[in-house]
């Protein structure tokens, strides 16, 4: 039988190794949260000129946007963002200046009177422009920002336009803060409940590394590529940490019937037992959710891509830690615990 207990330590130096470059991308700052986390100005704009991003950096750069970063997107358009830049007009969304008709001053004296022609005129059929409703989005600020550009790199085509504040952004990293912590709590009280302390406790470390992993990953993304994360990644998140419970548990309760029909073997053996009985459908289970994704992350559109690397990564490890993770751990502390009161032991009888 392959012993797939005995060699645990190997698996801890491997989790070290995922775990640890990413901590430390993420201390260096590596993470670079998107508009939805910290608020600002993004539109993704393809110019008839097709300017690098280097050279749409330095454009923004003369005009006053030295904060500005640009990546480019698919089908040759720039993703930029700024500072919060106001993209409504003056009147609000969707308000049109109106021209409110002025009667004659001779109306008063005679009813049968013209109107003056210049008030009751349509709008431009007296020489002057005719006011025309603002555009949505198409503030000054912005309006003026694009005209710039496009006198620089051609006309452009802006196909996405969103402005977050700064209040909303902050709200979004405290709940998503909250949603994960309490995700995480849940889980453990319901595995405390389930299998005990020593197997929530376990399930949790194993949880913990998934996540740490996946940001790590994403802050080593940011720090070299500039990938961002956006409010998909704490939804991608929370399903990662859904999956990998769900594959805890299958093996925890192999591992718990097998305890009662293999009374009086060592620990470590009922864990080995139990993982070989799990070991293919957990793997199975994994590809088949592995298989689309992977699919989705190489032919779906841009704006679900790292949502979808995100599940890829994640559950790519949650089947991992399940196996090589969370079972160990039960061995490592069963038998330090079991150690412990022998020592305890050995010390009373002295």
């Amino acid at each position: 039988m392959y012993d797939l207990v005995g060699r645990r330590r190997l698996y801890y130096i491997f989790s070290a190794l995922f775990i640890v470059p990413g901590l430390i991308f993420i201390l260096l700052g590596g993470l670079r949260p998107s508009i939805d986390f910290t608020g600002g100005t993004e539109w993704e704009v393809r110019h008839a000129d097709r300017p690098s991003a280097e050279a749409m950096e330095a454009a923004l750069d003369e005009l006053g946007h030295a904060d500005a970063t640009v990546a480019e997107a698919d089908d040759d358009f720039l993703r930029i963002r700024t500072r919060p830049i106001d993209l409504l007009p003056p009147g609000g969304p969707g308000v049109s200046p109106t021209q409110t008709p002025v009667p004659s001053p001779d109306a008063t004296a005679d009813p049968d009177a013209t109107a003056d022609p210049a008030a009751t005129a349509a709008p431009g059929e007296t020489g002057e422009p005719a006011p025309t409703a603002a555009p949505v989005p198409a503030g000054t600020d912005f309006a003026q920002l694009q005209g710039e550009l496009e006198d620089r790199f051609g006309e452009a085509d802006v196909r996405l336009l969103r402005t977050v504040g700064p209040i909303i952004g902050a709200e979004l990293i405290r709940n998503s803060l909250i949603l994960i912590v309490i995700g995480e709590m849940l889980m453990l009280v319901y595995l405390w409940i389930r299998f005990g302390i020593r197997y929530g406790t376990a399930a949790v470390v194993a949880l913990l590394h998934d996540v740490i992993f996946v940001v790590g990953i994403f802050a080593i993304l940011g720090f070299f590529f500039r990938v961002e994360i956006d409010a998909l990644f704490v939804t991608a998140l929370l399903t990662i940490i859904a999956f990998s419970v769900n594959d805890t548990i299958v093996v925890f309760d192999r591992i718990r019937e097998n305890r009662v029909r293999r009374a009086g073997e060592p620990f470590g053996a009922v864990v080995n037992h139990s993982l070989l009985q799990t070991l293919g459908r957990s793997l199975l289970t994994g590809l088949t959710l592995l298989v689309p994704i992977a699919a989705l992350v190489l032919l779906g559109p841009a704006t679900i891509r790292g949502f979808a690397l995100t599940l890829l990564l994640g559950m790519g490890i949650g089947v991992y830690s399940s196996i090589f993770n969370a079972s160990q751990l039960l061995v490592t502390w069963h038998e330090w615990d079991a150690s412990r009161k022998a020592r305890t032991a050995r010390a009373a009888a002295r």
